[in-house]
């Protein structure tokens, strides 16, 4: 279904609309979480068995899409890992995954729809389960106007290991965008929001501008009895993409896994030998 233009139809006061968008897999192929656990392996933060559990989350993402349970499991492992770690740290590290990663996994569909809104002159939100940390170094980058994300607590500087609040997740995200629309005035009849998940149904059913991108089985179900637009930026040929994304996945996690093993075999001929 053919997406309405976002500067389409009656102008209205730009300072009161706005678009939110999901980030993984609507702007950032993958989970960009697992992109900055990556980077935070490089730099010792935690070991390449814990790298190869974030791998084989991020692979069942890709092919299945979010799971609840796997996001919760995610984050806690995630929040024990930077526990007592320096936030300027975490954030000049994230600052090299975006450089070296992250900014070459922007899908052009999602971005140039993102760049539309912003010369219609219309707020752009990016909305994320990820941490927040995450979400506000991509809205810089691309020149959005804010992000909404999950808060890990932090005093001093330092991380303490547990959340602010809740994860930003389902319905937690529609609340905080209609807190946003509070603060700053948005009509969020006028808005728009984009996302690949059914578990953002919440959000998308709070705008007057729903649009699936990239939508996993169950959104483009929905979608599709909601009447909503669908947008398809992974491919020509969906199921092709699908095929790559996955084999792609099986292999970065095939190569972590054999990371792992040698790791094993270094760490039991030096015992053999001691």
């Amino acid at each position: 279904m053919a997406e309405p233009s976002p500067v389409a139809g009656p102008s209205a006061e730009p300072s009161r609309v706005a678009a939110f968008f999901d980030l993984d897999n609507t702007i950032i192929r993958g989970a960009s979480a697992f992109h900055l656990a990556s980077g935070l392996r490089a730099r010792g933060f935690f070991t390449t068995f814990d790298l190869l559990r974030f791998a084989v989350h991020q692979a069942r993402y890709l092919t299945f899409g979010e799971d609840l349970h796997q996001i919760a499991t995610v984050r806690d492992r995630a929040l024990s890992i930077v526990a007592g770690r320096s936030v300027a740290e975490v954030a000049a590290i994230g600052e090299e995954v975006w450089d070296e990663v992250l900014s070459l996994r922007i899908f052009p569909g999602t971005h140039a729809l993102l760049r539309e809104h912003l010369a219609a002159g219309h707020q752009v939100w990016i909305v994320t389960a990820s941490p927040v940390e995450i979400g506000e170094l991509i809205a810089r980058r691309l020149g959005a106007t804010g992000a909404l994300g999950t808060v890990a607590e932090h005093r001093d500087g330092f991380y303490t290991g547990r959340l602010v609040g809740a994860m930003l997740h389902g319905k937690a995200k529609a609340a905080a965008i209609v807190a946003l629309a509070e603060r700053e005035g948005i009509d969020l009849a006028r808005s728009w929001a984009y996302s690949d998940s059914l578990n953002d149904v919440p959000i998308l059913s709070e705008v007057g501008h729903a649009v699936a991108i990239n939508p996993d089985r169950r959104l483009r179900g929905h979608a599709r009895t909601a009447g909503w637009p669908v947008q398809e930026f992974r491919g020509r040929r969906r199921a092709a993409a699908r095929r790559s994304a996955q084999t792609a996945s099986w292999a970065g996690t095939a190569w972590v896994a054999s990371l792992v093993v040698r790791a094993v075999r270094r760490a039991l001929r030096r015992r053999l030998a001691a």
